[in-house]
């Protein structure tokens, strides 16, 4: 157990507690669960480059760290694309976040999630090459996100979405494409031949 896997697990516990202090401000109205939220919000972000920068330069990257890594991202994001983006009955922020970046962001992961599951139930290994776009649409989702959290102006994160969204769509069809091209290169893909007589 590394330092780095350490503070990745630190920001996978840190989840619910920001969506618990989400919840609670939408319920109450008390600007402090806003501060909680935002609070861990910012470490969970900030810690991911620290994570990061240990596994790359200390010599603290494991296997389990590079499932961890991307696991944590994935549950911030998406525990504060959707909360964000619902209408409580007492929604405190002026602008929400739109449920078409939520859409987008929860369909590009189902697609990617259930084609790499196939691809390695069919082949047994599957090859996964993280791409720069990717990382710029995780980014623009968490500015988003704190966008909205520090209510900022609603011109902002209309943009910030489309930003996201247009990153999140493309990032999605290059890993499909990886996927179809890892598939057709394995023997199973292709139709056996008969032994000719």
């Amino acid at each position: 157990m590394t330092t780095a896997n350490k503070v990745t697990i630190g920001r996978i516990i840190l989840v619910p507690f920001f969506a618990v202090q989400l919840v609670y401000y939408f319920r109450t109205g008390d600007e402090m669960h806003r501060y909680f939220a935002i609070a861990a919000f910012l470490v969970a972000t900030i810690s991911d480059g620290i994570d990061g920068w240990l596994a790359r330069h200390r010599n603290q990257g494991t296997k389990l760290g590079s499932y961890l890594d991307p696991l944590a991202d994935k549950l911030l994001l998406i525990t504060g694309l959707v909360l964000l983006s619902i209408q409580f009955e007492e929604n405190q922020f002026r602008q929400r976040i739109p449920l078409w970046l939520t859409g987008m962001v929860l369909g590009r992961d189902m697609i990617v999630v259930t084609g790499s599951t196939l691809v390695y139930l069919t082949m047994g290994s599957l090859e996964v090459r993280p791409h720069i776009l990717s990382k710029t649409s995780s980014v623009l989702q968490m500015v988003c996100i704190g966008w909205v959290l520090l209510k900022l102006p609603a011109q902002g994160t209309f943009w910030l979405a489309v930003g996201a969204s247009v990153t999140t769509a493309i990032t999605g069809l290059m890993y499909v494409r990886d996927g179809i091209r890892q598939f057709s290169e394995h023997p199973m893909a292709h139709p056996e031949r008969e032994d000719e007589s």
